[in-house]
């Protein structure tokens, strides 16, 4: 059997309920894929936009909605030796990728100075809306899984003062009739390493020119940080992330200080004497 069968048959059978049912629910429970959607898959060239690439491609294949999906490659200015292993990887999972080229990495490298971070993902997000225009996409799909939630609620919390999560699928606010959707929503990190491990398969981990230049900056970086947080708290409950984000489906507005939509800001104290206790 090619190894690209076998690496499709261990998603639906080996890692069916870790994987293959974690993405189908979050697919159904969020209406992620709709009849007719055409779906541009973004492959950044780690594990998680790959398996993601795999996943697309079986419900394109066998699912109960008919879509088409284009897997495409930014190249934001990866070294030669981080493109092969792209181009590579693509022809190891049978995956068509198309590549198309941007200046991301030099613009932000050039002016981004303490916000190139910012600027860089800012500047991605817009080149990716873009060619999913030029494509005629209606769908984003960003590889984007449960512990990038969790982490994600944790360091609006800590640092950016506001209970706010990653969504399963937002709207565009630039690019009319776009949408991103991230599939691998309910699908934890350590099983998708566990995939790759089984298949000795051999990803980028992180191919940005500034984290290259300087470990030191992972090694502070906030996320990570996070990261170690979430892995302390697991060893006095095992559960913890579990908790974190059903706790973001299951907020209590009665208990809650305040509450902002569309950019207004309500208090409890708006409605607190019309409560019956």
């Amino acid at each position: 059997m090619e190894k690209f069968k076998e690496i499709e048959r261990s998603i639906i059978k080996k890692y069916r309920k870790e994987i293959w049912s974690r993405v189908v629910k979050a697919v159904c429970d969020y209406k992620l894929i709709e009849e007719n959607d055409k779906i541009m898959v973004c492959i950044s060239g780690g594990k998680d936009s790959f398996l993601l690439a795999k996943c697309i491609q079986e419900l394109e294949r066998h699912g109960p909605v008919k879509f088409e999906a284009k897997y495409v490659v930014m190249n934001p200015g990866y070294s030669e030796r981080n493109m092969d292993l792209i181009t590579e990887n693509a022809k190891i999972l049978n995956i068509p990728i198309e590549i198309f080229e941007s200046d991301i990495f030099d613009v932000t490298f050039t002016n981004g100075g303490k916000s190139a971070c910012y600027l860089c993902a800012k500047m991605r997000r817009g080149c990716l809306y873009s060619k999913a225009k030029e494509l005629g996409c209606n769908k984003i799909a960003l590889g984007h899984h449960f512990d990038d939630v969790i982490e994600t609620s944790l360091l609006s919390i800590f640092y950016g003062s506001e209970v706010k999560t990653m969504m399963p699928k937002l709207h565009s606010d630039n690019f009319e009739g776009l949408e991103l959707i991230r599939p691998l929503y309910l699908v934890k990190e350590e099983n998708i390493i566990a995939w790759k491990n089984y298949h000795n398969l051999t990803f980028l981990n992180c191919a940005c020119k500034f984290t290259e230049k300087s470990a030191s900056d992972i090694t502070l970086s906030k996320r990570k940080e996070i990261k170690e947080l979430i892995k302390n708290l697991r060893k006095t409950n095992k559960n913890i992330d579990n908790n974190i984000f059903k706790a973001l489906d299951n907020v209590n507005l009665n208990c809650i200080l305040g509450t902002k939509k569309d950019g207004i800001y309500h208090s409890f104290l708006e409605d607190y004497d019309s409560r019956k206790l």
